[in-house]
């Protein structure tokens, strides 16, 4: 190959960059191929085929080329934020600590990387290392709102833990503008609650959802069309001959609303030996999205020509190996809104099995209410009313599906599930098409990384201390209670 002058070098790069950005990620990658053999210590090139690979769906060659580009560049601190995120995406524990030390020693954003280290230690299961961290950061920026409430969900304060003290001083200030506010309502209402003090902690949760309201307007009408429109969309999907053989990683959907109890379901089935566990993969409503139009905008599914339902599947496969490390012939995939298209992929991925978990609605509205999630990402979560029409939305869509594709689901029930671990285990391992092993109630044990809110309930044996948490909450629940009228509980 003749070499490249230094103006051509710049005109292909930037070809390549054009070429990503309209999605043409094989010409993108052929001229950054070129590129790296003319240019080999320009990081920059590895980082941009890390990300083709990325998209690809190849995760051997998207964390080849980004350790080499980490290697050309060290110092790089947005190289090495991009370094922190991907290794923790694809469950590289000790190379994403390794890029956050390097933004630490960087200085700069410091406060930042410090707590995202110690929140991707909770995430770990290394509470101790986490909770050193959090309390010095603390101790350092006692005003910054959101270390109290990322370090409390994996911590019970003591009494008189001076932690508490602090955030209630905080919360006192009037000048408090409304995000920490947001944060620090979500981390003092469950300090309140541990302490015994029920009714001024959902003071706090009340406060909190209050402005995330504000924050995120949030119309029923407008999600109740969507979802319609979705499931009408796959109406008629018949059985096709040529999706016949399942393909490998075969899936087991989770799904449920919300602080349900789905991951203490994942948790045990990815105990199992031929399971590895997916978390929150967030692939099949995004491709389905994007391949058949989004919301109402969705295509009637039944007249899309077959190969394309064909392609669905399989970058919904090649994607789904490339998140779940390791080469487990079967993976569990938590995405809350799988439930949206089960014909869709009852249809595309044989083998694919579903399970839904259902809980007493009262306390999954209590959870849903006291816990924080990314402003904007559940909206109707900060609306006890809201809480109560978006669980009837989810048990009308799961009724539709076991009337029109009867013996698919399996439905777990949380409460009988804590309250009798081993037979419900059993049926659960059952329905995911798999054999009986001991290790499926020892789930605790694993120390693979948790991506949820349940992060530090997964770490201890099955326990009930949980059901029937609303009780104690009973008045102030009424909005939610009287929003969800004569329809039983169960």
């Amino acid at each position: 190959m003749l070499p490249l002058s230094a103006a051509m070098k710049t005109r292909l790069f930037q070809q390549a960059t054009g070429l990503m950005a309209k999605g043409q990620f094989a010409q993108a990658k052929a001229a950054l191929t070129q590129l790296a053999q003319a240019d080999p210590a320009r990081p920059e090139i590895p980082f941009h085929l890390s990300r083709i690979a990325f998209e690809e769906g190849d995760r051997d060659a998207c964390l080849a080329q980004l350790r080499k580009a980490v290697a050309l560049a060290p110092g790089n601190p947005k190289l090495t934020q991009h370094a922190a995120e991907r290794f923790r995406y694809f469950g590289c524990a000790e190379e994403a600590l390794a890029a956050y030390d390097r933004l630490i020693a960087a200085g700069g954003q410091a406060v930042k990387a410090r707590a995202d280290k110690a929140h991707y230690l909770q995430l770990l299961g290394r509470f101790d290392e986490a909770e050193k961290i959090f309390r010095k950061l603390i101790r350092q920026h006692p005003n910054e709102a959101q270390l109290y409430r990322i370090f409390l969900a994996t911590k019970k304060l003591s009494a008189g833990d001076p932690l508490l003290q602090a955030m209630e001083r905080l919360w006192a200030r009037k000048e408090l503008k409304d995000e920490p506010r947001i944060h620090l309502g979500y981390a003092l209402g469950k300090a309140l609650e541990e302490a015994g003090q029920p009714q001024r902690a959902f003071a706090c949760f009340a406060r909190a959802n209050a402005l995330q309201r504000k924050a995120a307007p949030f119309e029923n009408a407008a999600q109740d069309r969507e979802f319609a429109a979705v499931q009408a969309a796959q109406a008629g999907l018949l059985p096709d001959p040529a999706l016949s053989e399942p393909l490998s990683p075969r899936p087991v959907f989770v799904t449920g609303m919300p602080r349900s109890g789905t991951t203490l379901v994942e948790r045990i089935l990815a105990a199992h030996s031929d399971v590895s566990a997916g978390n929150e993969l967030s692939l099949a409503l995004k491709l389905a999205y994007g391949m058949f139009g989004a919301g109402e905008a969705m295509r009637p599914l039944a007249d899309t020509a077959p190969e394309k339902l064909r392609a669905f599947a399989e970058r919904y496969t090649t994607l789904a190996r490339r998140d779940v490390p390791g080469d487990s012939p079967v993976i569990t995939d938590k995405s809350i809104l799988s439930y949206l298209i089960v014909g869709l992929l009852h249809h595309t991925l044989p083998g694919a099995r579903f399970i839904v978990v259902q809980r007493d609605p009262r306390d999954i509205a209590l959870s849903i209410h006291k816990n924080f999630f990314a402003t904007g990402s559940h909206r109707y979560a900060n609306d006890l009313a809201d809480i109560a029409h978006a669980i009837k939305r989810f048990r009308r869509h799961v009724a539709h599906w076991k009337a029109t594709l009867p013996g698919v689901i399996h439905e777990i029930r949380y409460e009988a599930l804590v309250a009798d671990p081993e037979p419900h285990s059993r049926a659960l391992i059952a329905a995911a098409g798999l054999d009986w092993q001991d290790a499926c109630l020892d789930f605790h044990k694993n120390s693979d990384a948790v991506k949820t809110l349940s992060v530090s309930q997964v770490r201890q044996p099955i326990y009930t201390g949980s059901a029937q948490a609303w009780k104690k909450y009973e008045r102030e629940l009424q909005p939610f209670i009287e929003a969800w009228g004569d329809e039983p509980w169960d």
